[in-house]
């Protein structure tokens, strides 16, 4: 008789997923989507003699990268990792990505350890647009570890209704000197900050060192209506056409984000800004939409404070 598919550990569909972070196995909140995370080794192949076959070694493991997708359902010791990537600050922690069925109860984990963030990546904002928003982050552990699940009930909040609160219409853009101007920004494009991992092997260890390099910041893009940017483009074609370059002529700039109810969820600060470059949108007989202007600049300097804490 063929064996009856109901004696094996049956099947689930994987709903939840749950981040736990240092060696309390403290849970710091629930994940959209995870990926990632897996590991294989290299195969050393080598001939010997007068044989026609090839013979394999085992040569060191390798580790993925972990990449989640989260909203703002985490808790403050997840955020205040991403704060100190920011700042070059390579924080390792220790911890474990759980997978739990719809009931929230532990089917199985990802144990990971001397883990750091390599990348953020922050969506597009667009006045237009209601919908949810949700940040990448890369999480590049040195060793990962699967076990199967306790079965124990993990954390059910504050769950996706928290993850909701941070939309993609709900944000404003500032540069200093330029307040006037950026009132009536519509959009920032899509951006990322990160740091290359740096592989460091040691010996006959099998695992990989890993160690962060130099943060990299992104050059920033964002619109605003052409009735609105004569002082960026006025600023551009004094300090880029004419060359009139001044040691003032470098800006701060901020980025914050709302919940739906008006409240302050992060904001993120840079420096040493610059425009490079001012584009006019393409100009159509046709159309009926408000002519806008793309603003590029470059910055030198990134911070990352996620406000909720800061106001406890």
């Amino acid at each position: 008789m063929p064996p009856n598919a109901t004696t094996g550990p049956r099947a689930y569909g994987a709903a939840h997923f749950a981040l736990e972070l240092d060696q309390q196995k403290k849970q710091v909140g629930l994940f959209k989507s995870i990926e990632g995370g897996g590991f294989k080794q290299d195969l050393i192949k080598y001939n010997a003699g007068p044989y026609h076959q090839t013979f394999f070694r085992q040569g060191r493991l390798k580790y993925e990268d972990i990449k989640v997708q989260v909203g703002m359902s985490m808790s403050e010791p997840f955020y205040q990792w991403v704060s100190c990537f920011f700042t070059g600050q390579n924080m390792r922690k220790t911890g474990a990505i759980v997978a739990a069925d719809f009931y929230y109860n532990e089917r199985a984990r990802r144990e990971f350890a001397e883990a750091m963030i390599t990348e953020v990546q922050f969506p597009k904002l667009d006045g237009n647009d209601k919908g949810p928003c949700y940040m990448a982050v890369t999480i590049t552990p040195e060793t990962v570890t699967y076990k199967a699940g306790s079965g124990q009930k993990i954390l059910e909040g504050p769950g996706f209704d928290s993850q909701k609160l941070w939309a993609a219409c709900n944000f404003d853009f500032k540069i200093d000197s330029f307040e006037t101007a950026c009132k009536r920004v519509t959009k920032v494009d899509a951006f990322t900050v990160k740091q290359k991992a740096l592989e460091y092997n040691v010996g006959g260890r099998r695992d990989t060192i890993r160690v962060g390099s130099r943060v990299e910041y992104p050059n920033l893009s964002f619109y605003l209506p052409e009735s609105d940017a004569q002082q960026f483009i006025k600023h551009h074609e004094t300090y880029t056409q004419k060359g009139n370059v001044q040691a003032d002529s470098r800006h701060h700039g901020e980025i914050n984000t709302y919940d739906n109810q008006g409240g302050k969820l992060f904001t993120i600060q840079f420096a040493g800004v610059e425009i490079f470059n001012v584009t006019h949108d393409k100009s159509d007989s046709t159309s009926e939409e408000i002519k806008q202007v793309k603003v590029e600049i470059c910055v030198e300097s990134m911070s990352f404070t996620y406000l909720p804490f800061e106001l406890e």
